[in-house]
């Protein structure tokens, strides 16, 4: 009578322990604007592999890329509001939030991925994203989307003159739209997700994107125009909700850091490893992609710099300085 009362106790146990094993199991929403097969997702996909082997199947994360969750706009919301649990996208983006995260955005601030990995994986890097803690936010690692291209309906750029009258579409952000004005173009902001639609419709003549994004976004069947200008790269911030993250224990945290910054060495491999095969491809599927000679590079530059001077005072002298210091000690 005894080992049988002890043989139930036992499995009353066991079966407490499952129990509370699985309802300790979470389920991660992880959402982005690109489409499946670009390296971001890849990078989002390589992160859920990481941290269901990491928990022991304890966290799941479901990926939902091209924007199935809504624009970066309703996922910055949903995140501060605890219904979304994480997001990668643009860091400039959250400038409207936190105003240094605006020198992300600053053209021809980077000239090569070892000038980013010095501002996003050191002290800056570290300190923007902790900023993003009193809004609700905290920053995992950065995703690398690339360097940006410009496109276009309309005709072939082959000098800074052909940008002025094009209608294009920007990320809604006052930087993007101030650039755009100096070179006499009308920028047109647009969450992403209606960004072909807008192309197809000629609603705006063109826009400007890492090549990757063009072709997984298919933005070539509605561009016919390349220009390879390399005038802003993006860092794409790894986000995850306060309100969810608030709610895991620490030994989950660390699995979600730890993955993160694994799967961010992954992403850029993976990104850079691509962009040369994706803009043969592109070619290769009918776009003419040209590059602006030297001299005409120089006066692009010259005709942004008003804008950076103008964003600087307004992101903060002492962010913009410690960001150019990380880049002049990369270079040197």
């Amino acid at each position: 009578m005894k080992r049988m009362l002890l043989k139930s106790l036992v499995a009353f146990a066991a079966v407490a322990t499952l129990g509370a094993a699985q309802a300790q199991t979470r389920t991660i929403k992880f959402a982005n604007q690109n489409a499946k097969g670009h390296p971001i997702v890849q990078g989002m996909e390589k992160f859920a592999e990481l941290v269901e082997a990491k928990s022991g199947g304890k966290l799941k994360v479901n990926v939902f890329p091209g924007g199935a969750l809504g624009s970066d706009q309703a996922n910055l919301s949903a995140l501060q509001g605890g219904t979304l649990e994480m997001a990668s996208m643009n860091s400039g983006i959250f400038a409207s939030i936190v105003k240094d995260f605006a020198v992300y955005d600053f053209p021809f601030l980077f000239s090569n991925p070892k000038e980013v990995a010095a501002v996003v994986d050191g002290p800056v890097g570290t300190q923007l994203h902790a900023k993003l803690e009193e809004k609700g936010l905290i920053g995992l690692t950065y995703y690398e989307l690339g360097f940006r291209q410009l496109t276009n309906s309309k005709r072939p750029i082959t000098k800074v003159e052909d940008i002025a009258g094009l209608k294009l579409r920007v990320i809604p952000n006052p930087i993007n739209i101030d650039w755009v004005n100096a070179l006499g173009a009308n920028p047109t902001p647009l969450p992403f997700p209606e960004l072909y639609a807008a192309l197809e419709q000629k609603a705006v003549d063109g826009q400007e994107n890492p090549v990757a994004t063009i072709q997984g976004a298919k933005l070539n069947e509605v561009q016919k125009y390349m220009t390879l200008t390399n005038h802003q790269y993006n860092p794409q911030s790894v986000v995850v909700s306060k309100k969810f993250w608030d709610s895991l224990s620490a030994a989950d945290r660390k699995i979600l850091q730890d993955a993160a910054v694994e799967s961010a060495k992954f992403q850029r491999e993976q990104s850079r490893n691509a962009a040369a095969g994706i803009l043969d491809a592109l070619k290769k599927a009918g776009m003419q992609v040209n590059e602006l000679p030297p001299a005409e590079m120089a006066k692009l530059r010259d005709k942004i710099k008003p804008v950076i001077a103008k964003h600087t005072a307004s992101v903060g002298e002492a962010t913009v300085k410690a960001v150019l210091a990380d880049i002049e000690a990369a270079r040197k």
